[in-house]
């Protein structure tokens, strides 16, 4: 088999129709604050199903205005150890207290061991869950929790934009307070950088729109020009030009994802055959396949995870991990974290690998990776 390109494991799809979108916007009279940030709010809404949308800078500030909108200093907060640090970052910047809980094998938070937590201690105020790698949480779980504990519920969607559990939409809020996306280059869909922020309480998106502007509010009775800042807010806006891009991409999201769900799917009926590596789920039409990840028992072979993943780059093929647990990183263990009974976390970090999944990887590249994986871990190059 001959050798290729580079292969990522995740990148963005620009089409022409996207670059007409930005130039256009850039021909306009507005690059910012300007009619492209209501009509991307509004697109995520319908795509949603959620009432209210706010759009902002990224990811990042997502979650960060999230959080000051749902806890208070002091709150405490249960969230996963399988995430990106910006999850759990969100709730330290407001001065709240992360409490890490143990995955289940398809990398998504255990809803069971939150509602052990939730028994044992009243005082804990929030759950962040994280639809890991576009598998949506279990819903019907999520509902249970919130109303029989009255906690506030923060969905980071980050990963699964276009998933759903039983039909239910990710970001529709019907089973939490806010939802948060990031539209990063390997995200569904993309901005460039951007995220945004849906719920269905009018309060929390009053809220939202202030702090998002740093904390102000127009006050056209005292002058025209007049405004009050009545809170510490933030500039967290999302361009218009990000927006544009949104938008056309947005309308491609339903084909992105079909792509994705067709190369996930190719990939289980390949992996089928062998017993060493295995997806972290079987397939599903209902996730959003942001991620495609894989158990890989190490122990059975001559390679560790380390010399495998440089072998496989060697070969141009760039693997990922998703990720390295929160509570281990070292500013986290100056707080006090590392010490959590996660062990099914501990075991994932050990055997976990993210292939490369994006709606252009083709048959041939898929086979590509199969037939290096396959030649590294049998020793054979």
């Amino acid at each position: 088999m001959i050798e290729m390109n580079f292969i990522p494991y995740s990148k963005q799809n620009i089409l022409d129709e996207d670059i007409q979108a930005v130039v256009e916007t850039l021909k306009s009279d507005y690059l910012t604050t300007g009619p492209k940030i209501k009509e991307f709010e509004e697109a995520l809404c319908k795509y949603t199903s959620a009432k209210y949308c706010v759009v902002v800078s990224n990811g990042t500030a997502a979650l960060h205005l999230a959080s000051l909108v749902l806890l208070n200093e002091n709150d405490k907060v249960l969230t996963t150890v399988n995430s990106f640090l910006a999850t759990s970052n969100s709730i330290l910047y407001v001065n709240a207290k992360p409490i890490f809980v143990d995955i289940k094998e398809d990398g998504n938070i255990d809803l069971d061991l939150c509602e052990e937590a939730l028994k044992n201690d009243s005082s804990i105020k929030a759950i962040y869950v994280v639809h890991f790698s576009g598998l949506s949480i279990d819903q019907k779980r999520l509902k249970e929790l919130k109303d029989k504990y009255n906690i506030k519920i923060l969905e980071d969607c980050a990963h699964s934009i276009g998933a759903s559990y039983d039909g239910i939409k990710a970001g529709s809020c019907i089973n939490s307070d806010v939802s948060t996306f990031s539209f990063h280059p390997v995200k569904g869909f993309t901005t460039g950088e951007g995220g945004a922020i849906t719920t269905n309480s009018k309060e929390i998106y009053e809220k939202l729109l202030v702090l998002r502007n740093h904390g102000m509010k127009a006050n056209s009775e005292v002058a025209p020009w007049h405004y009050d800042m009545t809170e510490l807010g933030f500039n967290y806006r999302l361009t218009d030009i990000a927006c544009a891009l949104g938008i056309s991409q947005l309308n491609r999201l339903d084909e992105f994802l079909d792509k994705r769900r067709e190369k996930a799917k190719r990939y289980c009926e390949i992996l089928e055959k062998y017993e060493f590596i295995k997806p972290i789920y079987d397939f599903t039409n209902e996730s959003a396949y942001h991620l495609f990840v894989v158990y890989i028992d190490f122990e059975k072979f001559d390679t560790n995870k380390k010399e495998f993943v440089i072998k496989m780059r060697e070969k141009n093929i760039g693997l990922q991990f998703h990720y390295i647990p929160i509570n281990k990183q070292p500013y986290y263990k100056n707080l006090g974290y590392g010490k959590e009974n996660t062990p099914i976390m501990d075991n994932y970090y050990k055997q976990a690998i993210s292939l490369p999944l994006y709606p252009t990887l083709t048959n041939e590249e898929q086979d590509y990776i199969i037939d290096k994986i396959l030649k590294i871990v049998g020793n054979k190059g």
